[in-house]
């Protein structure tokens, strides 16, 4: 399988680099999971303290929860069924066996949420907490991030915006507010809701873990397809503050919703919220042109998304 082509960005140069390097032992890098036979897909995740969660923020059950979520996000955005999670641990040597319990009791609660079971793992010391997450998974028709199509419809699961308020309160001093810290704490994985875009004839997929801004371009660009997104469709989460809201909405990672294309006869969102309680928005039209195009009310804007290396 050849590599996947990726957006623009600091973090996916490196990737770039690695996958020239690796050549021939590199196989199908630059989506959102790795596609194994008899469809199998597996993907990696890792959460770092200091980088992706505070402890002053965040319980011990929570910071397990949360790097889980991430992991297993990775199967939704291809469509895939969790059957099963691993979990890398490398904490400091003074860490009370206590944390540690309830950290990893905070993973099998989101494994168990996706109906899934923790099946292995590994335990080392380190300077700091770090958890790496991988997760297995079978998709009998894997949505990948190829196969987006000029007209289709643009569409985006659930709410954007509610983990980055999460993170602009505590960054301020302050105590987010309940529905914003849940957001941030407590990220719920697109299981169902993929499944269900996969059988409307999802043409392509991807979660939003480093937020619209930057995931769109990553769609597009392994679909060799353009982009047109309009600012003011975007759903932004009620805990979303400021002047304009939309724009931390777009910019703001790791809300972990599904940004998915559909055909252009698809026309029933609003029965996703019916089967799972997921609100399903249109926020834009895939185009000829191989570019990503953000507008507010017609006006042209730029935007980012999150880059570990900038």
């Amino acid at each position: 399988m050849t590599a996947t082509p990726l957006g623009p960005g600091n973090e996916f140069d490196r990737i770039r680099a690695i996958a020239t390097a690796l050549g021939q032992a590199g196989s199908g890098l630059g989506d959102d999971c790795a596609f194994l036979p008899d469809g199998w897909c597996a993907s990696t995740d890792v959460s770092n303290e200091g980088v992706h969660f505070r402890r002053e923020w965040l319980s011990s059950r929570e910071i397990g929860w949360r790097a889980a979520m991430a992991a297993l996000s990775d199967l939704a955005a291809v469509a895939a069924t969790p059957a099963g999670v691993l979990v890398a641990l490398s904490t400091p040597s003074s860490e009370p066996i206590e944390s540690l319990v309830e950290l990893m009791a905070g993973v099998g609660a989101a494994a168990m949420a996706c109906q899934s079971t923790v099946v292995g793992g590994d335990l080392s010391t380190g300077g700091a907490l770090s958890l790496a997450v991988t997760v297995l998974g079978r998709a009998e028709r894997p949505v990948r991030r190829v196969g987006a199509r000029p007209g289709d419809g643009l569409w985006v699961t659930g709410m954007l915006g509610g983990a980055r308020a999460a993170l602009r309160s505590w960054q301020g001093g302050r105590e987010p507010p309940p529905a914003a810290r849940a957001r941030f704490a407590r990220p719920m994985a697109r299981i169902r809701e993929a499944s269900w875009l996969a059988s409307r004839g999802a043409t392509a997929m991807i979660d939003l873990s480093d937020g619209l801004a930057g995931d769109a371009h990553h769609l597009a660009r392994a679909s060799g397809v353009g982009l047109a997104v309009d600012l003011e469709a975007i759903p932004v989460d009620p805990a979303v503050a400021g002047a304009e809201p939309w724009r931390d909405a777009a910019a703001g990672g790791e809300d972990y919703e599904l940004l998915v294309t559909l055909p252009p006869t698809f026309a029933a969102g609003e029965q996703l919220v019916v089967e799972t309680g997921t609100r399903l928005t249109r926020i834009g039209t895939v185009t000829t042109p191989p570019q990503v195009d953000f507008a507010w009310r017609g006006t042209p804007l730029t935007f980012a998304g999150y880059d570990h290396f900038r």
